[in-house]
């Protein structure tokens, strides 16, 4: 095997965990950096979360061009920029396959596209965890791991997955974990899904860290500085007025109460709806879920606590745990699209940290003598599958 710069790296065999004192020998060798493959990639919010975990990302995949070139930029190694159905051979060896496959089919928002084309498109994208597991036998990692919208563990793929992982040798086991749990100043629930062949998985338990929106995003100007990515949009001035009659914790109902004649039609016509649609953050709390369009205040509840603006991309980032270092690539659409669509780096963390204990058992196999001293711990909100 050839690392970057051409020298020859040795093989690895299994995964270390985070210093020396930690070491596992495996086959007389000391392994000190687990290997990972990231598909269905995006900007890296997954690899991210791993690195910091002590991971290596070795090679990565997405379809989103800027996104990819994010990830290059990030993690200084080849990413397939293209389709995964394309992709028929990887010369990797790695300890860890993780992903997300695209979730459209499966998330509610997605759902309520009526295009009949757009609805087969979802379709499609749903079976895409076939070409997920495809790539799994050609790489034949120790443990994977599906990160997606809750809903999948609802469905019938999610029973064929679960078969298809078990008759490869796999135990798995699936959750929905909600990423204010774990450190994360935003209330996001997305199932995790953790599949091994050397010794029982589990689901990181809640670490007791509770953030809020202060905490990730108290410090920036509360006027955008036009730097690193703390860029505004120009509202109108009938925009500002709209904002202004917003409360911490309100929402457009607010806006049709105090001032109907700033109010849309059709908010006025609609007494019931979401609560979130131009919403205000609150100060001591975590965010909602940061989607794509963050920067649209009808879009959800993304109107600063104080200022009487939407959020910008630095803030975005923030409430995702995206380091201050993360390098992204890209237009403004595209860089918001990478970070609405990123795990967040801080609750993938706690995964990786997960899997880092199911990869211990290969050491602690060896000193046991063939006994896997497992712990009973287990995190998150457990699913069953449906009945097909």
């Amino acid at each position: 095997m050839m690392a970057n710069d051409g020298k020859t790296l040795p093989l690895f065999r299994t995964a270390l965990i985070h210093n020396e004192e930690s070491a596992v020998l495996w086959d007389s060798e000391i392994i000190k950096t687990p290997r990972l493959v990231d598909l269905f990639c995006g900007c890296g919010g997954l690899a991210c979360g791993f690195r910091e975990a002590g991971f290596k990302s070795v090679f990565a995949l997405d379809h989103d061009g800027p996104a990819a070139e994010t990830y290059r930029r990030n993690f200084k190694h080849q990413v397939f920029d293209g389709d995964i159905a394309d992709l028929q051979k990887i010369e990797v060896e790695a300890d860890v396959v993780v992903g997300g496959p695209p979730c459209q089919g499966f998330s509610p928002l997605g759902k309520m596209t009526p295009s009949e084309a757009v609805a087969k498109h979802h379709v499609d994208l749903n079976m895409l965890w076939r070409h997920y597991l495809r790539i799994v036998d050609m790489v034949k990692p120790k443990v994977f791991v599906v990160e997606n919208v809750p809903e999948l563990l609802r469905t019938g793929e999610f029973v064929l997955l679960t078969q298809e992982a078990e008759r490869r040798g796999y135990q798995l086991v699936s959750g929905v974990l909600n990423a204010a749990d774990y450190g994360v100043p935003q209330l996001r629930r997305r199932a995790i899904i953790i599949a091994s062949r050397v010794g029982e998985p589990h689901l990181p338990a809640p670490n007791g860290r509770r953030a809020t929106v202060r905490d990730a995003i108290g410090d920036l100007p509360l006027k955008p500085t036009g730097e690193d990515w703390h860029i505004g949009r120009n509202p109108t001035p009938k925009s500002v007025e709209r904002y202004k009659c917003i409360p911490p914790g309100g929402n457009r109902f607010d806006l049709v109460r105090e001032r109907p004649d700033l109010a849309p039609e059709c908010w006025i016509k609609k007494k019931t709806g979401s609560t979130d649609v131009f919403g205000r953050l609150e100060w001591d709390k975590p965010s909602l879920t940061i989607r794509t369009e963050f920067f649209k205040p009808e879009k959800g509840r993304y109107l600063h606590p104080q200022a009487h603006r939407p959020i910008t991309h630095r803030e975005a980032m923030r409430l995702q745990t995206f380091p201050p270092k993360f390098e992204f690539f890209g237009t403004k659409i595209q860089v918001a699209r990478q970070v609405g669509n990123a795990v967040p780096p801080r609750l993938a963390e706690a995964v990786a940290n997960a899997v880092l204990d199911v990869l211990r058992l290969i050491g602690t196999r060896e000193v046991e003598k063939g006994t896997v001293a497992t712990k009973e711990r287990r995190g998150g909100e457990r699913t069953e599958p449906a009945a097909l």
